[in-house]
């Protein structure tokens, strides 16, 4: 009954649209009013401990990094340097967008930011060399959803603070997956761009050109090596990581590109501050709920539940798969991974399922609901971008969103692409 009660609440709310900060701290609240099973005072801690953590700064800097990147003309430079080296075969803009993103992704760690950065530059591209304006949209939106796919990605950053994983690991296990991800994403493209008749730019390859994209984007393509290979080696911890990135941004967009000016860079910060502001009036009460939900025994009892199902670790990892499509598609991904990942991290590792390596299926499986309606971050900025109608992009999408589940199921059945490079550097 108590716990009836704390999610008949919290659906009511959500329905009716109230945030989602509310609605959590609203049913904890009513809650205690039918059953005061904790005290006020241990949520206020919860919530309050929930979010100070040093870990957390990564999340606003990362964000920040990405807006830097795309307005002091680093994305153009990806884009550049994809471009020279596979725009010329079947479909190669749409794989050039692909590989784009995942550069793009491993600066933002964001889907929407790398949607709106890479699509900026690419959906035009993609247009005027004949590909229909739904397919270059939807394109993007689904290949965008590897802003949080390659490391640094924002929801492990988020599943590591909440479940006390080690966030470097987790970085380190999302470059299988992630690259497993593009490729299933480019073969996908291929085909259907040879169904299509999408050829190439016509500009045959040509190792001179590499070299030049390549020299004009050096200081754009040092940047994930800097980030990624501090934070491996040790000689800073993510959160500095990410604080670097936007230094190592400022610097090259203001002094080296010149494309970026210390006005834009106050704005940026200023539009940060909304984002950071909503991401803790989310996570603080998420996390104090999830204190509440270990104070019931609601994990246990949910645990108790799937193995009642069955205890093969694949048909566990099927159901998890279903709970976290559907939620996702009509629940942000920081609540998803504040609220669920406990829970279903109790589950999955009853089964014998590594922690790591469902941090990063949980990403991989949450990166879909950035395209699946009715909450998909990634199709609504596509949108804005070509005045297309959600319907429109979403139909001609179907065929890249049945690839990333492909992905998913590859990557979540073979735990080595995920955990093979954690353990050969022993993190």
């Amino acid at each position: 009954m108590d716990v009836a009660v704390l999610f008949l609440v919290m659906a009511v709310c959500l329905a009716i649209g109230v945030p989602i900060g509310v609605s959590l701290a609203l049913s904890m609240f009513a809650l205690l009013l039918v059953n005061p099973v904790t005290t006020t005072t241990f949520i206020t801690q919860s919530m309050y401990s929930g979010v100070a953590s040093f870990t957390m700064l990564a999340l606003p800097f990362f964000v920040l990094a990405g807006s830097i990147m795309d307005t002091g003309g680093i994305s153009k430079r990806i884009v550049a340097v994809a471009n020279s080296l596979v725009g010329n075969i079947t479909g190669g803009l749409g794989i050039v967008t692909i590989i784009a993103c995942m550069f793009f992704g491993a600066i933002s760690g964001s889907a929407p930011a790398t949607v709106a950065a890479i699509g900026a530059i690419m959906i035009p591209q993609m247009i005027i060399n004949g590909y229909d304006t739904p397919y270059a949209t939807g394109l993007v939106a689904v290949a965008g959803s590897l802003g949080v796919v390659v490391p640094p990605s924002y929801p492990m950053v988020i599943y590591g603070v909440t479940n006390n994983v080690s966030i470097g690991a987790l970085f380190m296990a999302g470059i299988g997956p992630a690259l497993v991800v593009g490729g299933v994403l480019m073969i996908f493209n291929y085909f259907y761009c040879k169904k299509k008749g999408y050829k190439g730019t016509g500009e045959k390859f040509n190792i001179r050109n590499v070299g030049h994209a390549i020299w004009n984007g050096k200081a754009a393509l040092l940047m994930p090596i800097i980030i990624l290979g501090g934070i491996y080696s040790g000689f800073f911890t993510p959160t500095e990581a990410a604080v670097v990135s936007v230094v190592y941004g400022i610097i090259i967009g203001v002094f080296v590109y010149k494309e970026l000016t210390l006005k834009k860079v106050v704005g940026m910060f200023r539009d940060n501050v909304a984002f950071i502001g909503g991401m803790m009036f989310t996570f603080a009460p998420a996390a104090a709920l999830g204190s509440v939900f270990s104070y019931l025994g609601i994990q246990k009892a949910i645990s108790a539940f799937f193995l009642g199902i069955s205890t093969n670790p694949y048909i566990i990892l099927m159901l998890v798969f279903l709970i976290l499509t559907i939620a996702g598609m009509f629940v942000q991904t920081t609540p998803c991974v504040i609220i669920l990942s406990p829970i279903l991290l109790a589950v999955v590792q009853s089964v014998g399922i590594d922690p790591i390596h469902f941090g990063v299926i949980m990403t991989l499986a949450l990166c879909i609901a950035f395209v699946t309606p009715p909450v998909a971050s990634n199709m609504f900025v596509a949108m804005t971008m070509t005045g297309l109608s959600m319907n429109k992009i979403v139909k001609v999408s179907l065929p890249l969103i049945l690839a990333l589940f492909i992905a998913l199921f590859i990557c979540g059945f073979v735990p080595q692409i995920s955990l093979g490079l954690v353990q050969l550097f022993g993190m």
